[in-house]
Order: C-alpha cells, then sequence, then structure tokens
C-alpha cells in the first residue's frame, strides 16, 4: 500500500470540501424554491446520478427510464439531477419486490455507508 504524500492528501481533501460547499448551495437552491420545508440542518441528503447508479447497481440510462416514467422522483438543480434519500426509499418500496417496508433502516444504513466511505 502506498502511502500519499502531502500534496496528494490536500488535493483530495479539496476535493471533499468543494463537495460539500455544492451540497450546501444546492440545499439552499432548493430551499429558496420552497420544495423544502424546515430546517436544512436535518437529515436531507442529496445524491446525483452516479451514487444512485452505484447504490441501485443500474446504468444512467435504467436510471433516466425510471425518471422519464414517474417511477423516481428527482430535483433538478442548474444542470444537474438530485435525489433526497427519500426519493430512493420511495422508490424502492413502491417497486423492488423483496423490498419489505420493515427494513427501511436497513437500507437507510446502506445508502450512508456506502457513500460515506
Amino acid at each position: 500500500m502506498d502511502l500519499m504524500t502531502k500534496r496528494q492528501f490536500e488535493s483530495c481533501m479539496e476535493r471533499v470540501f468543494e463537495r460539500f460547499d455544492r451540497q450546501d448551495e444546492l440545499l439552499l437552491a432548493i430551499k429558496s424554491r420552497g420544495e423544502v420545508q424546515g430546517d436544512l440542518s436535518g437529515d436531507i441528503r442529496l445524491y446525483d446520478n452516479q451514487d444512485v447508479c452505484r447504490l441501485l447497481q443500474v446504468s444512467k440510462r435504467t436510471l433516466q427510464r425510471y425518471r422519464s416514467i414517474g417511477v423516481l422522483s428527482y430535483k433538478v438543480v442548474g444542470k444537474k439531477t438530485y435525489y433526497t434519500e427519500a426519493d430512493i426509499l420511495r422508490f424502492l418500496s413502491n417497486n423492488v419486490k423483496e423490498y419489505d417496508t420493515n427494513d427501511i433502516e436497513f437500507y437507510r444504513a446502506r445508502i450512508r455507508n456506502l457513500f460515506n466511505k
């Protein structure tokens, strides 16, 4: 296993903080359009196409099909498409045969674990 240089570490951290900043801007944009009520410091998490493709193990085209036929809710901010955790869990409960509403905590943990690494 190779160790990171200081420069590589700083570059990696810079990308992480840029992503946090971008997510904050997106949340504020959604809040300003009135799509979110309440406090933004809650558990609202946004996932982009790549994140959801990884989670559901589907292609970008399949994800587009889900949006087109209306089975997966989404938000568009700028030119990017985002999904909330609630959108993903609703999609799973309505469209996946093996999905059991009693297992909602399992799926919620899977979403968080997948993207917190």
